[in-house]
């Protein structure tokens, strides 16, 4: 039976890319799949898109052969801490410029572990 991170280098082997991926656990006991490549742009995609749907599927394959199995989460070149990062700094700043004008502001859309992050 493969692991995650056996399963996940094969996907991106089909796919073309030359990969090494480190696994490890967050505080929260879920596995992190953190993978190094050469052409980390296109594998993270447009505001990440690539990324998550690489992430979708791999958690699907993995819940087709297990249905108690863990979500795993796909990471690029540490690109989704430094995206939580920038999310979380241009709130804070938003929130500081609707403090002092006492107007709202609308943020731009985001995905539901986004809103998550900003909660």
């Amino acid at each position: 039976m493969m692991t995650p991170k056996d399963l996940l280098d094969t996907m991106l082997g089909y796919l073309g890319f030359v990969v090494d991926i480190e696994e490890t656990t967050n505080e929260g006991g879920n596995a992190t799949l953190q993978i190094y490549t050469e052409e980390s742009r296109r594998l993270i995609g447009r505001n990440g898109e690539t990324l998550e749907a690489i992430q979708f599927l791999l958690n699907r394959l993995l819940q087709a052969r297990d249905k108690n199995a863990e979500k795993v989460i796909v990471d690029c070149e540490h690109y989704r801490s430094m995206r939580e990062d920038r999310i979380v700094q241009r709130v804070r700043e938003l929130a500081e410029r609707v403090r002092i004008t006492g107007r709202s502001l609308q943020l731009e859309p985001m995905n539901s572990y986004e809103r998550r992050l900003v909660h």
